[in-house]
């Protein structure tokens, strides 16, 4: 019996993929961050995720600008969980979005499941927002909802 890994090797030209890679890395595309400003955004992931470097518990949401200049690029809300403090500003953030669902954290299970039942909702209501993207005084970038309207 194949493993699916070889069942793959033996669909998909491999090597050809292999050269795409390479190629990709050679001409990658220069990545623009979208400046600071007020834009119409969608929500198209909110998560619970392990950061990159320690392995902790992070918010991550990202939402795409559906008007404007920057139309389809992405702006990326991380918000770190290891704190009382920074729990306390994911959930402002999360009941900013007025997604009906009752926003508290318990432990990171509830917190993953009430993520997806946010995430649920929205899609469902087809949800969208004015988001303020700016930076505070320090230099962190700051996420406003400023308004919530319904893609019709």
């Amino acid at each position: 019996m194949t493993s699916i890994w070889e069942k793959w090797d033996q669909k998909i030209d491999t090597a050809g993929l292999k050269d795409d890679v390479k190629k990709a890395a050679e001409n990658k595309p220069e990545f623009k961050e979208v400046p600071k400003g007020k834009y119409e955004v969608k929500i198209t992931k909110l998560e619970l995720k392990a950061s990159k470097k320690a392995d902790d518990p992070m918010l991550a949401c990202w939402m795409k600008v559906i008007t404007g200049k920057y139309k389809s690029q992405h702006i990326f809300y991380y918000q770190m969980l290891t704190t009382g403090f920074g729990i306390h500003v994911a959930n402002d953030f999360l009941r900013s979005l007025e997604s009906g669902v009752e926003i508290d954290f318990d432990n990171f299970k509830q917190y993953n499941d009430m993520l997806m039942d946010i995430m649920e909702a929205i899609e469902a209501e087809k949800l969208e927002y004015v988001l303020d993207y700016g930076e505070n005084d320090k230099g962190f970038k700051t996420f406003k909802i400023e308004d919530v309207f319904t893609d019709s």
